[in-house]
């Protein structure tokens, strides 16, 4: 009973790992885009038998990074051009409305001075010089700010659909910031992107929602454009932006 009970209570925390460990792999660029995930090569590379493995692909299959077929098996996922630009899109409107939702309630002082904190530290991650920039600070910051337009948003449903909507690595917010050094265009990005957070972080101290949400969405956008310079300028890039190596064209 005892040894059962053990290893009923290893299997959630077996399964969650290897749910961490695959989704790794995928956007890592690990697996092709159609691949088919064999199980018991699968449970050896990852260390766990097949019974948690299969938990931790039909958890990867709710994120979208998997999907089964009937007589093959789980395969890694394929995106098309327009599956990645509607899944910022969807992003973008979703953080639309918390910022606009932020404006509309309100926020304490408590929450502006927390929101003027982030903006704080991403000026301070810029620096004032393209080779002054800190990036590993300003990823953090970024995604800081992102996070507390949800809680100034004070809206459970819209946190939530944020989370599934991000759970694709290519539509997060901090999406395409691992190469924003090396590329001119990028680097720009980054530039009007603190732009965009300072004039959300306005409207929703002026209590404008429309202005919010409108800056929001726009703010998205920069991954979109952002995405096009890969496809478009230089597919190089594809390899080094997690998840776009599902992408096919």
């Amino acid at each position: 009973m005892g040894l059962a009970a053990s290893e009923f209570g290893r299997s959630p925390l077996q399964s969650q790992n290897a749910a961490m460990e695959l989704r790794e792999l995928i956007i890592s660029g690990a697996f092709e885009a159609g691949e088919r995930l064999l199980e018991v090569q699968l449970a050896e590379r990852l260390g766990v038998s097949r019974t948690p493995l299969r938990t931790a692909l039909a958890q990867l299959e709710q994120e979208g990074l998997v999907e089964r077929k009937s007589t093959t098996g789980y395969v890694v996922r394929q995106f098309t051009f327009n599956e990645v630009i509607d899944a910022i899109e969807v992003r973008g409107v979703l953080e639309g409305t918390a910022a606009r939702l932020a404006a509309e309630r309100g926020i304490s002082d408590h929450g502006r001075a927390e929101l003027a904190a982030i903006l704080e530290r991403l000026d301070e991650a810029i620096g004032d010089r393209p080779e002054d920039m800190d990036l590993d600070r300003y990823v953090e910051a970024n995604a800081a700010f992102h996070e507390m337009i949800l809680v100034l948003s004070q809206s459970a449903v819209v946190r939530r659909e944020v989370e599934r909507a991000v759970r694709l690595p290519f539509a997060s917010p901090n999406a395409f910031l691992e190469r924003q050094r090396e590329v001119a265009a990028f680097r720009r990005s980054i530039g009007t992107g603190q732009i965009h957070h300072r004039a959300v972080a306005d409207a929703i101290w002026r209590r404008e929602g429309a202005r919010a949400e409108a800056v929001m969405r726009e703010h998205a956008r920069l991954a979109r454009t952002n995405l096009e310079y890969v496809m478009t300028r230089d597919r190089s890039l594809m390899r080094t932006v997690p998840g776009l190596s599902l992408v096919v064209t």
